[in-house]
């Protein structure tokens, strides 16, 4: 039995995704739409366990996972071979671990793998093809134990009470919703409690255990309404809501879902503690709203565009992020996110509704042509054949680590040993200035610093650089002021931080002017993303850093969104943004910090504070 307009739900969700993936900084909080397809997921199998059960006093386990293998596994493999090919219009950094993200995408465990690697699901590098299964994983993690509980209540049910099929229902369904609400209570004060000592998210984002909730949430929802067999007290409800009331709660939980998606961020405490929770009692809601539209709705159709966007969503949401990160990197956000849509949707539809229903054992009919598994078998094997033979080829060419990481990695490293021999006395060598001040440069920068400090290290006279992943500008404040304070701090201070822009960038570089102590000059190098647009903080960050020259006497800018974007080949193969390993971007960035400095000198030193 299909109801009618669960499929706006499906759609929600999908679209909640996809906005996130393709404008996540207009929408940082669209990840929720994860939520929604695990709230609608235990929503949706938990009614058809009570549908099958009141019909056959009995729950098939083996035929529930047979169903799920079908409907699962062939698109996933699909997405994954089909992806191949593409792959070859991307440097090797791209397919890094290539191997092993397939086969824990094929494995269900792409969430643990990326928990073990300490993977961030915002991933300020180059994030894998197939990260976005890490949610395929949970959902199948939720279907295995699930079963088996419904498979276990089921039991006890028929012991309980033998020969009294309605009595049985009952200690199903009931059995049902209080092993849901167990779980789910689990679920959700494992993520609430472990998110109350954390900074970093996405060990609970990703965990089967603490993101489980949602699916419970839903599980609830199902034995209260039911898709088949309506309780009495459900259909009460029904009778007494009207057409226009269920519309508006359906209608109004999109809105406020779409209103979450723009107020809730990944790296905050609040989304995991309440933000999840309450995208998850929304999706509930429109879902029990479209439930009850079912019964008031009889005389009405689902649109038939609105049950095909609902049809392909699962097809489109596996094959649009590993498209999306090839189509971007090669022709850029606005034609990459055209190009993701067309091929997601035209693959999507091949395998809902070919592929799968041939895997299935019945005939297709395309464009009046009646079409068979043996008609197309050997061309598929074929085909099949030639993907395999380039996923062993990209598999053997990825690889182990991306060529940026091991370049941070080894830079890290040298820093580190630079670090144990550095001391007062050494920086007293280079002489003081009249404020008693080391004479040089400091350079407090971050990843894309870290990949060229080497060179800038050896190329800019009487220089310290101190750079590191993932800093941001406040976390570089707090360095700046560990380094005054221990007297190290140079004369002339270049600030290379921005990328990782957080909001309230500009209260943070006020704090870093306001710390520096008198005697020193101050250089921002203005940070630039090949992906960022004008929505982007670290955009607004470098129209900020522009205008403080007109403010301080002491501030100088290295301009360096201004002199990257006009030499593109040092971001050949890159993530747009770093360029380590790359010799002409390493000259390019220490140019810009020297012709910086040059005009720097012309200028006076911080006078008062």
């Amino acid at each position: 039995m299909k109801i009618k307009w669960f499929s706006f739900v499906r759609i929600t969700g999908l679209v909640l995704v996809l906005i996130y993936h393709f404008f996540k900084n207009v929408f940082p909080g669209g990840f929720i739409g994860v939520d929604v397809f695990f709230t609608f997921s235990g929503f949706l199998i938990t009614a058809l366990m009570i549908d099958e059960f009141s019909k056959k006093q009995s729950f098939d386990l083996v035929g529930f996972y047979r169903r799920r293998l079908y409907r699962i596994v062939p698109p996933l493999v699909l997405s994954i071979l089909v992806v191949m090919p593409f792959t070859f219009l991307i440097g090797k950094d791209f397919i890094t671990m290539l191997g092993k993200q397939i086969i824990a995408a094929l494995g269900f465990v792409t969430n643990l793998f990326e928990i073990a690697l300490g993977g961030s699901y915002e991933n300020k590098f180059i994030p894998h093809l197939f990260v976005h299964t890490w949610s395929l994983a949970v959902e199948v993690h939720f279907y295995i134990i699930w079963a088996l509980v419904a498979f276990a209540i089921a039991f006890l049910a028929k012991r309980q009470a033998p020969d009294k099929p309605q009595n049985q229902a009952i200690i199903f369904r009931t059995g049902l919703c209080a092993a849901a609400a167990v779980f789910g209570l689990i679920g959700f004060l494992s993520m609430f409690i472990r998110a109350l000592g954390m900074k970093e998210y996405s060990g609970i984002y990703f965990s089967s255990i603490a993101h489980s909730f949602p699916f419970f949430i839903g599980a609830i929802a199902a034995t209260f309404s039911g898709v088949k067999n309506i309780p009495k007290k459900f259909s009460k409800v029904v009778k007494s809501w009207s057409m226009t009331k269920a519309l508006a709660v359906l209608g109004g939980g999109f809105v406020l879902l779409f209103i979450l998606s723009i107020l809730l961020k990944f790296d905050s405490k609040f989304t995991y503690l309440f933000g999840l929770l309450i995208a998850s009692l929304i999706a509930v809601a429109m879902i029990l709203a479209a439930r009850i539209l079912h019964e008031k709705t009889p005389d009405f159709d689902e649109p038939k565009a609105v049950s095909f966007l609902a049809d392909t969503s699962y097809g489109v949401y596996l094959f649009h992020w590993p498209l999306y990160i090839i189509f971007t990197h090669r022709f850029g956000n606005v034609f990459g996110v055209i190009l993701t849509l067309l091929f997601s949707y035209g693959l999507a539809v091949f395998s809902y509704y070919i592929l799968e229903p041939l895997i299935a054992g019945k005939k297709v009919t395309v464009f009046a042509n009646e079409i068979s598994w043996e008609i197309i078998k050997l061309p598929s094997l074929i085909t099949v054949g030639v993907l395999c033979l380039m996923m062993g080829i990209q598999m053997i060419r990825a690889p182990k680590i991306s060529s940026l990481e091991k370049d941070l990695w080894t830079a890290s490293l040298y820093q580190d040993a630079d670090n144990l021999q550095l001391t007062r006395s050494m920086v007293d060598n280079l002489g003081t200035t009249e404020f008693n001040i080391p004479k040089g440069v400091s350079v407090i920068g971050d990843s894309v610093t870290l990949g060229t400090r080497a060179y800038l290290s050896e190329h800019l006279p009487d220089s310290w650089v101190d750079a590191e992943g993932n800093r941001t500008l406040d976390i570089a404040c707090e360095v700046m002021a560990e380094q005054q304070e221990k007297g190290t701090l140079r004369e002339n201070v270049v600030i290379c931080v921005g990328t990782n822009c957080l909001d309230g960038y500009e209260e943070h570089v006020q704090a870093i002017i306001e710390t520096l102590g008198v005697g020193h000059r101050l250089i921002f190098m203005t940070p630039y993303d090949g992906s960022a647009d004008a929505t982007y903080n670290s955009t607004k960050l470098v129209a900020f850093e522009r205008e403080l020259p007109k403010q301080y006497k002491f501030v100088t800018i290295a301009d360096w969104n201004q002199l990257a974007p006009a030499h593109p080949e040092i971001f050949e193969g890159t993530d747009g943004t770093h360029f380590g390993g790359v010799a002409a971007g390493d000259e390019l960035y220490a140019q810009c910090i020297a012709d910086a400095l040059v005009e720097a000198e012309k200028t006076p030193v911080k006078n008062s504070n």
